[in-house]
């Protein structure tokens, strides 16, 4: 296991999204696509660009937030009432009838949310002996769903730009961001599974995105991406966590009790599958914030919990969520 390392430099990953196949170019629209591909690949380094261009104080901002963060798990500075619920405004944009997800899809994802982060979930308990010690456990946090707003669309597809955020580009306004995490469902160009805005981002665009495939584990969830954690990994993103290969060749992920990893991996590795990074840890493959199929992912770990939950508490960045 590797130690907790600090490092102010967030660059690398602020803004996350899963794609679910590799476009040539990232201005490449694959504009509808009935068919769930194989992988899952992350293009954040387009969304980092465009955030920062945006607004160049951000990176200062999220290094700050790190600082809290690290303050917060030594101090153990953690959940202020040992449960958060967060309320869940679903914001659906559909151009077709299937694209326009019932409410007993959303509500799986809901009932995914809730397993995912309160380790109830029936895979929990397929964790490897030597990760059962560090496995999180019930995390504190859970999920109901508030209110769903939906929106005929002539749009085909949407990019990763926030613009299904804006009612003005032809999506829906987030509703009261501060206090209830908005979670846009819609059919996403190049492929693309979900992405998130972590915390320190603008109020206007806070939230997740999932493709409308990748929503829930019922109704038009499609394989092998159709268990709902798509979301659990961007949710995962909403609350600070980095991706566990840190994005980079035996990269930090801010978290002292994940080895290291190479890279991200796919599909359903075998196990164990071991690093070549320092000491050849075994990688944990089952981890939500690595790329495996939803199938195979089933964790977080007591770091990772601790790190969600220093968001939460006075000063953090998503204590407006805490407040009665």
């Amino acid at each position: 296991m590797k130690k907790l390392l600090f490092a102010l430099s967030i660059s690398a990953l602020f803004v996350a999204s899963c794609s679910k196949e590799t476009p040539s170019k990232v201005e490449v629209v694959n504009e509808e696509s009935t068919e769930m591909p194989n992988a899952r690949v992350c293009e954040s380094q387009e969304n980092l660009a465009r955030l920062i261009s945006e607004n160049p104080g951000l990176k200062e901002k999220m290094d700050q937030i790190e600082v809290f963060t690290k303050n917060a798990i030594e101090v153990g500075r953690l959940l202020p009432d040992g449960t958060i619920e967060i309320p869940v405004v679903f914001n659906v944009l559909y151009k077709t009838a299937a694209q326009n997800v019932s409410l007993a899809q959303l509500q799986s994802q809901i009932d995914v949310l809730n397993k995912d982060f309160g380790a109830t979930n029936s895979d929990y308990n397929n964790t490897p002996s030597i990760f059962q010690n560090v496995r999180s456990g019930n995390t504190g946090i859970r999920f109901v769903l508030d209110a769903v707003n939906r929106k005929s669309t002539t749009k085909t597809s949407w990019r990763t730009n926030d613009d299904m955020k804006k009612a003005n580009k032809g999506g829906i306004d987030p509703t009261s961001p501060t206090t209830k995490l908005n979670f846009w469902v819609c059919n996403l160009a190049n492929s693309i599974l979900g992405y998130a805005q972590f915390p320190g981002g603008p109020a206007a665009t806070d939230g997740v995105v999932c493709d409308d495939n990748a929503t829930g584990n019922t109704g038009t969830a499609g394989a092998p991406f159709n268990g709902g954690r798509t979301a659990t990994h961007e949710i995962g993103h909403w609350l600070n966590l980095r991706h566990i290969w840190g994005d980079a060749t035996c990269g930090n992920d801010q978290v002292g009790d994940t080895p290291q990893h190479n890279a991200s991996n796919g599909g359903c590795p075998a196990y164990p599958h071991y690093s070549t990074c320092s000491g050849t840890p075994v990688e944990m493959t089952m981890n939500y914030m690595d790329y495996t199929y939803d199938a195979c992912m089933y964790m977080f770990t007591i770091g990772q919990k601790q790190r969600m939950q220093a968001t939460f508490v006075s000063g953090g960045p998503r204590n407006s969520f805490a407040q009665p």
